[in-house]
């Protein structure tokens, strides 16, 4: 059960839970690309780069939509959008620019060019939110047969109040663990099925890996540590 691709929260000599603020997030572990929820689902999350309809004519524009109406109707589970805002963080690419630009010597008004574009790009930087980016990702999900309209429709207080009543135990961990071995692949054609689906609408996916995934949660739990949030 463990491994060096799982997270998992904490246990106390006696295999009760410490309850702290890691017991009430909804998530018991993440195993690879896919999340285990504390109530036994599993969830797989794709990323969407997203398609400027602005640079299409009516006549594609319309396609698109109907070939994304097309796929959202003919699905037979529920899936979760969400929309993600963000500030763009350029300090990587000033770090690019600034190299190439300090390795000009035969050529002072380039320089000088660069410099100036360098001072651009960084007081841009300071004032964030000047540049402003939308992240999308489409969450899958998987109950046993039948249980998912039930699970991911379930109101939100009642979440929360499963989560906050859930006393993990050792049995409890091992359960879901071997729920996780039984049914991922059935997770997985899920998620092929929306990626797939997705890709032939001509958007960009990817399914979320263990460190992106871990990054993603960081931040939405966190978003005062995350200067990049909205």
């Amino acid at each position: 059960m463990a491994g060096s691709d799982s997270l998992k929260i904490k246990l106390n000599k006696k295999g009760d839970a410490v309850y702290n603020t890691e017991t009430m997030l909804p998530f018991s572990e993440i195993q690879g690309n896919t999340v285990i929820l504390k109530d036994g689902g599993l969830r797989g999350v794709i990323k969407v780069e997203g398609v400027n309809l602005d640079l299409k004519n009516g006549d594609e524009i319309a396609i698109v939509i109907e070939q994304y109406k097309r796929f959202v109707n003919g699905l037979g589970f529920p899936v979760q959008i969400i929309v993600r805002n963000t500030y763009l963080d350029l300090s990587e690419y000033l770090k690019y620019v600034t190299g190439n630009v300090t390795k000009i010597d035969d050529n002072p008004v380039l320089k000088q060019q660069g410099e100036k574009y360098l001072q651009f790009l960084d007081s841009i930087n300071l004032q964030q939110g000047l540049v402003f980016s939308k992240e999308f990702y489409v969450v899958v999900p998987f109950y046993p047969a039948g249980e998912d309209d039930k699970n991911v429709r379930k109101a939100r207080w009642a979440k929360l109040l499963d989560t906050l009543n859930a006393k993990d135990s050792a049995e409890k961990i091992v359960q879901r663990y071997r729920w996780f071995v039984k049914n991922r692949r059935k997770l997985d054609t899920r998620v092929s099925l929306i990626m797939d689906g997705l890709a032939g609408i001509g958007l960009t996916v990817s399914r979320l890996q263990l460190k992106e995934l871990t990054e993603l949660f960081f931040k939405y739990y966190n978003p005062q540590a995350d200067s990049s949030q909205a």
